[in-house]
């Protein structure tokens, strides 16, 4: 199994130092980056060009914080999935976050398990959203309508492939794992994504779960 290349942003000493021992010493995780603010990050990412595929991050920074910095990797480092890490666990800030991309939010009292849990699940598909941002994104949402009635008002239209492959994505399975479960081939499916990424405008598999969540789609299954 591919090493999980993951970067560290936080000011405080104690707390990203011991994170770094915890990824340090976990199989198959690789700290590629411990930086002291979003600043210093960058410019790590810049001079070493390092190859980083989560970045977890602090709200509280001096300087740029957690949100311009989530905003900066979404425009210049896509391919970087930012899993937030902060002592806020305030439902707007939650869903704020997440509305910009963020691949996931936890709070920093979290338990280890959890945080290792989400770590792997954001790098296999794309996204994870424990309970508490699975409720704090459908409290932010005015669409309280029953499945059916949400459905016939969906601001876009899906096909029923598409609905199908939603549901899937938002049950973290990657591409050859639908490929499997609707007898179509990985292209096929990845150019539903693609199609359903486009239609949504949203930015990445975090942001279909997001749509789902808000059209009441997925209340049965999250």
């Amino acid at each position: 199994m591919k090493e999980i290349n993951i970067a560290i942003v936080d000011d405080q000493n104690l707390f990203r130092q011991s994170l770094a021992l915890l990824v340090n010493f976990t199989e198959n995780f690789k700290l590629v980056a411990e930086c002291v603010s979003a600043q210093a990050f960058i410019d790590t990412l810049k001079v070493f060009n390092l190859d980083v595929d989560i970045a977890i991050i602090d709200m509280d920074m001096p300087g740029m914080n957690g949100i311009e910095l989530n905003k900066y990797l979404h425009i210049h480092y896509p391919h970087i999935k930012v899993i937030i890490l902060t002592v806020h666990a305030n439902e707007m800030l939650i869903t704020q976050m997440i509305n910009a991309g963020a691949a996931s939010y936890l709070v920093k009292n979290c338990d280890k398990d959890e945080l290792l849990l989400t770590i792997n699940h954001v790098y296999k598909s794309g996204f994870y959203f424990n309970a508490d941002v699975v409720q704090a994104l459908r409290n932010s949402s005015n669409h309280r309508l029953a499945m059916q009635d949400t459905l016939n008002g969906l601001p876009i239209s899906l096909t029923k492939r598409e609905q199908q492959v939603l549901k899937l994505v938002c049950k973290e399975l990657n591409n050859a794992e639908i490929a499997a479960e609707l007898f179509l081939s990985v292209r096929t499916v990845e150019g539903h994504r693609n199609s359903l990424i486009n239609k949504v405008k949203c930015r990445n598999i975090a942001g279909l779960v997001l749509f789902a969540i808000k059209h009441q789609l997925l209340e049965a299954t999250l």
